[in-house]
């Protein structure tokens, strides 16, 4: 097939996008603020790249509106993505599920019951880090942790932005290495990669971040009085879907049936313990799938918006940049973090950051020979760095709404993102393959 050749124009829908999300979203955030709304949250994302897509569609008259349709047909009928979406269905309703039954407040409450009261700041972390590695999102983490991390804030002389950032960073931890979770969903799908081998990669970067964390926080915790923990109600049984899920995704059971499994365990468990109903089980299944429509479209409009981008020599063009200023493998992999990155920082969201940046990145690592799972861990990572540090990411709003303080305060206390930070970079320094 015929190398396409740069076209800088074919990215204007990109652009476009940029523009109206990340204009729209510093306007309401910033300038004109709306009260109880998150700024970068009232101009949907889908009705952006919808507004996108209709630019790159009146882009290249050459093509007639059937081919274009054709193109994009191709884009979103691609094996991975199909797969993708089915795994989000089935993700939303494991969450929606789960939450019902009361699993994560037990898992919480069961490890918080354990922990010692001098060490309850690392506790909270190494707590965050299991809880959304194995519910599989950041945000319903922090929304079951930070009002115990309030209350305990309350109690003692810490000050409430440590202890919130450090459940945010736990938090970020396990969203980075759940299987479960829609970022390495996204990541791993795109790239056609097993989980598992992500996974493998991935812990490799983030296992000595998240230890230097705990050492940090332990020698807080020694400086520190003890906390006087209340008591704190759990189910152990509601627990145990959760760990059954993890333990089973860590040894590379497919997907869908750790989901599958999961979905069972909580109905029989959530059941028979009287936290759900029937009735109420099917709901929450029905509201989680739900939950993830949004994720779902934006998929599909990216897979369209990429592919016509790629037809048009767009990603030609922007491979064009890399080459002028990446030498070499490292360089390349350097540049997919730069892209996610930016693509986060603009959207504030890693999910669809992962999305964008996915398509490009790939052939960027065909470019400078970078293994799917090493590109799947760098968009994932890289995501997560970003969304765990930008103040108006829905992780820091949410837990500074919570604890009633402002999301730029917990900023300096994000020990586990600057420590990921700096061991991604010290990742791709130390890389030893050479490309052929």
């Amino acid at each position: 097939m015929a190398t396409k050749k740069p076209n800088g124009k074919a990215l204007l829908p990109i652009l476009i996008f940029l523009v109206l999300y990340l204009g729209s979203g510093i306007y309401f955030e910033y300038i004109n603020p709306k009260k109880g709304q998150m700024g970068f949250y009232i101009m949907s994302v889908v009705v952006a790249f919808g507004i996108a897509l209709i630019v790159a569609f009146l882009q290249n008259r050459k093509l007639t509106f059937n081919q274009k349709v054709h193109i994009c047909a191709q884009g979103i009928g691609d094996d991975n993505i199909v797969i993708m979406l089915f795994i989000f269905l089935m993700a939303g309703a494991f969450s929606g599920l789960a939450s019902e039954a009361g699993g994560a407040e037990s898992t919480a409450n069961l490890m918080l019951s354990i922990i010692p009261g001098k060490f309850v700041v690392p506790g909270l972390f190494v707590i965050a880090c299991l809880i959304s590695m194995a519910m599989g999102t950041s945000v319903g983490t922090i929304t079951v942790l930070v009002p115990i991390a309030a209350a305990i804030s309350h109690s003692i002389q810490i000050p409430m932005a440590m202890i919130v950032g450090t459940v945010v960073g736990g938090a970020m931890f396990g969203d980075n290495l759940s299987v479960i979770s829609d970022t390495t969903i996204a990541a791993t799908r795109t790239q056609g990669v097993e989980m598992k081998d992500k996974f493998k990669v991935n812990f490799k970067i983030a296992l000595p971040a998240a230890l230097i964390t705990i050492a940090i926080l332990v020698v807080y915790s020694f400086r520190n009085p003890a906390a006087t923990l209340d008591h704190y109600d759990f189910n152990i049984w509601l627990a145990l879907p959760y760990f059954i899920v993890l333990i089973l995704a860590l040894v590379g059971l497919n997907v869908f049936l750790v989901l599958g499994l999961g979905i069972f365990l909580f109905f029989l468990i959530g059941g028979a313990a009287g936290t759900i109903s029937f009735s109420s089980a099917f709901l929450a299944m029905g509201d989680g799938t739900s939950s993830m429509f949004e994720t779902m479209i934006v998929t599909i409009l990216v897979a369209s918006i990429s592919a016509l981008m790629k037809e048009y020599g767009g990603f030609e063009a922007i491979l064009a940049v890399i080459r002028k200023h990446a030498k070499s493998r490292k360089g390349g992999m350097f540049g997919i973090l730069a892209l996610t990155g930016l693509m986060d920082v603009a959207t504030a969201n890693n999910t669809v950051a992962i999305v964008i940046a996915a398509p490009i990145a790939k052939e960027i690592a065909g470019e400078y020979d970078v293994e799917p799972k090493k590109v799947a861990s760098l968009l994932d990572t890289s995501s997560c760095i970003f969304q765990g540090l930008i103040p108006y990411g829905a992780q820091l709003l949410v837990a500074a709404g919570i604890a009633k303080i402002s999301s730029v305060q917990i900023m300096p206390f994000l020990f586990y993102q600057f420590l990921l930070t700096i061991c991604l970079i010290i990742s791709i320094l130390v890389d030893k393959k050479k490309a052929e």
